[in-house]
């Protein structure tokens, strides 16, 4: 009946009126507290967001471009396709996404498409599984700043790799009757234009960086308008019924909506009270459902694609059910104690914290360490290629 409702255009006209006409509302009866969560949403760009993303994109991007992603895949065509049925190439979005985080990923795996290098119905299956959250924000962040303990970051980390190999297992079957006649091209080392791809790079990472920035100060400043207004409290009363013979409360509704909307505030609100089983276990399942907040930046790479976004947003809600199930069979296998450093949940405060210049450190170290390893991996598979073509010949 609902479905029917809004599909209908007046209908879905009249709520996104009412949407503006509510957001023009908020922001004239609160400016200031507006202008106090903008703020720190750019805070949290200058701190975090740049410093961890913009290097991975300049990685991907060239790893991509300068055709490593396709001498990759020779090697590990034998790994990529009997699990996941998708070309070696697609080993770099798959690894790309586990370290560097959302939605490097999701980058990657839409410049593999427009590559050639896999078909539509691989890069929709790619799609799936391949944005994850990195590891420093599982062991670093949720870990040790809400949870004030380095084993439960570890769990959570093994729980949503976990989880995401899982889904990534189920769609493989996706469209698997289905024969893709697009082609791909053939990868070629194109050493002569690195400097042409690496402008490139530097250049579009900028600005896909930029447009991420602009979705975190944009919910940032939603999630703040919500609380103050009423309008969350009021969704989290109604939700926390319907949900009551589940456990549900209020103040678990609200944790659940708040990170359904927007990741980071989402998992700063489990540092508060409730079983430590219960909090990890909706840790789980926020990062791996990612929030509306990714899923836009996400959105806004594939638009005009031409790839569908129903099997990218299916796998993030089957990614956070099932990260949310291995998380609270982990904590039956390995009981947790409570954390005793109790100062250490007030470095919740904000993300923003992490000083700049040793988040840009660690960030561009890890892009350089990948960057080798994935040139380690071409090289040895161009070698390979090399000695099999003399075999032949002899």
């Amino acid at each position: 009946m609902l479905s029917k409702l809004l599909s209908r255009q007046g209908v879905r006209d009249l709520f996104l009126g009412l949407a503006l006409l509510f957001a023009t509302l908020s922001l004239m009866l609160y400016p200031q507290d507006s202008m106090s969560a903008a703020r720190e949403g750019l805070m949290l760009c200058y701190n975090v967001i740049i410093p961890s993303l913009f290097p991975f994109f300049v990685l991907s991007a060239l790893v991509v471009d300068l055709g490593l992603a396709g001498y990759i895949g020779r090697a590990l065509e034998g790994f990529m396709r009997p699990l996941f049925n998708v070309p070696g190439a697609c080993a770099s979005a798959f690894v790309l996404g586990f370290v560097g985080g959302y939605p490097v990923g999701a980058r990657t795996a839409l410049s593999l498409y427009q590559k050639g290098m896999c078909t539509k119905t691989e890069a929709e299956r790619l799609l799936s599984f391949c944005n994850n959250s990195g590891p420093a924000f599982i062991l670093g962040v949720v870990g040790a700043g809400v949870f004030a303990s380095s084993r439960v970051g570890v769990l959570l980390y093994l729980a949503h790799a976990a989880a995401s190999i899982c889904v990534g297992l189920f769609f493989r079957f996706y469209r698997r009757g289905k024969k893709g006649r697009e082609a791909r091209v053939s990868p070629k080392f194109e050493a002569e234009r690195f400097t042409t791809a690496f402008t490139g790079a530097v250049k579009n990472s900028f600005l896909s960086t930029l447009n991420i920035c602009a979705f975190v100060v944009f919910f940032t400043v939603v999630i703040r308008l919500l609380f103050l207004s009423g309008a969350l409290p009021a969704l989290a009363r109604l939700l926390g019924v319907l949900l009551s013979p589940l456990g549900f409360t209020q103040e678990w509704a609200e944790r659940l909506l708040t990170g359904a909307i927007e990741l980071s505030s989402g998992v700063w609100t489990l540092s508060g009270a409730g079983g430590m089983a219960g909090r990890m276990s909706m840790a789980a399942f926020m990062l791996g459902w990612a929030g509306l907040s990714v899923h836009c930046q996400v959105l806004s790479f594939l638009g005009g694609s031409g790839l569908s976004v129903r099997t990218y947003i299916a796998g993030k809600f089957l990614h956070g059910g099932l990260a949310a199930l291995f998380t609270a069979l982990l904590v039956r296998l390995f009981p947790l104690k409570e954390p005793v450093a109790a100062y250490l949940a007030e470095q919740v405060e904000g993300i923003a914290g992490i000083d700049f210049s040793t988040a840009l450190t660690i960030s561009t170290t890890a892009a350089w360490v990948m960057w080798l390893l994935f040139f380690g991996a071409a090289a040895a598979a161009v070698r390979k290629t090399s000695r099999k073509r003399k075999h032949a010949v002899v």
